[in-house]
């Protein structure tokens, strides 16, 4: 087939496209007037994971070219206009813009949506408790740097409810206005120089290495200065006009951090759950133990325990827990009600879905 009449076959398939998005915009402004009557919530992370898992399933039986992966990219873009249609969504998120966790929260939430930059952590926190963003995102762990202890504090003392989460692999890159043989100097936050340490010393042994508050703060420098470079992520060379010179400079490949969503409300069952708590125990001989032991019995899988000190009494010490199921899991919720029997404080931070 001439390549005219391939073009010509898909400005045709795009027309049909565009005709389909607007119908089903007329669909979600119709759902968008429901819910305001019924008080519904926008955002529903377990009516989102059951279509994109449906969608998944469908292309593959229909054997299609798209991976799964594709599939949900496109549609978390749909899905986020859909939000904007519905309601403008403001997403909190542990800024300034361009950092992994605006990759992270983009990810989840799409373009459409209002992204508001925090200077910390605990002001996520704030800004979803008091109403001034509809949902936040925090990280909670690296795979290599391990747990956010500011992350495990906050929750400690706030009433927020995780409602989803997101696993994003963490892709230094080299950024730059001009070419590479023209670097003299790069700069990026401390963490990320190091993570890219073997790969710097490999491919720019004579260049000055600069420490920056953060890789968006060392993005900017970039934009602002010649000859200097700055490793952060793809979406800092998009917001500053940097050129990609080279793309997955780590050291170590697979380096990934999990974020949180959180919210004012937990998330219903989706049938692929995740549950996370938090506890402390009576100062004896065998509490951790018993505290632990129903979840064992009853053949639930624990994924992750952190502890961190309390900083309401000496040397009391807070343990973090994720778990598989949903709260509302029978086996789930027998362990948990054991666990307030045992526990001198036991507090539910959110069940959520699996995928992220």
């Amino acid at each position: 087939m001439p390549l005219t009449e391939v073009r010509r076959k898909i400005d045709a398939v795009d027309a049909r496209l565009l005709e389909l998005l607007n119908e089903r915009a007329d669909l979600v402004h119709e759902v968008g007037e429901i819910k305001k009557k019924s008080g519904a919530a926008i955002f529903a992370p377990e009516r989102e994971e059951a279509l994109l898992r449906s969608l998944e399933n469908r292309n593959a039986e229909l054997g299609g070219r798209l991976p799964g992966r594709a599939i949900r990219a496109i549609y978390r873009e749909i899905m986020s206009a859909s939000y904007a249609l519905e309601k403008g969504l403001t997403i909190a998120y542990f800024g300034p813009e361009g950092t992994y966790t605006h990759e992270a929260a983009r990810s989840k939430f799409g373009a459409s949506v209002t992204y508001a930059p925090y200077g910390s952590i605990t002001d996520v926190f704030s800004a979803v408790e008091r109403g001034q963003a509809d949902f936040g995102v925090v990280p909670i762990e690296n795979s290599s740097e391990g747990a956010v202890n500011v992350t495990l504090d906050s929750f400690s003392d706030s009433d927020v409810k995780i409602c989803a989460q997101v696993l994003h692999r963490i892709e230094h890159n080299l950024l730059s206005k001009g070419p590479r043989e023209a670097i003299r100097r790069i700069c990026s936050h401390p963490q990320s120089l190091g993570q890219c340490r073997h790969w710097l010393r490999a491919n720019f042994p004579d260049a000055e290495v600069v420490e920056a508050a953060s890789n968006t703060r060392a993005a900017q420098r970039a934009a602002q200065e010649e000859g200097t470079a700055a490793i952060a992520g793809k979406l800092a060379a998009e917001l500053y006009g940097l050129n990609i010179l080279e793309s997955g400079i780590q050291d170590l490949a697979g380096n990934t951090t999990r974020f949180l969503v959180i919210g004012p409300e937990s998330c219903p069952p989706t049938g692929e759950d995740k549950t996370s708590l938090l506890f402390t125990i009576p100062d004896k001989s065998g509490a951790l133990f018993a505290a632990l032991e129903p979840f064992s019995r009853l053949g639930i899988s624990m994924s992750k325990i952190e502890s961190r000190p309390s900083r309401r009494k000496a040397w009391e010490y807070v343990f973090f827990v994720d778990v598989a199921g949903h709260a509302t899991d029978e086996k789930l919720a027998e362990a948990l009600a054991e666990l307030e029997n045992r526990a001198t404080r036991v507090k539910l931070l959110g069940s959520y879905p699996v995928t992220g």
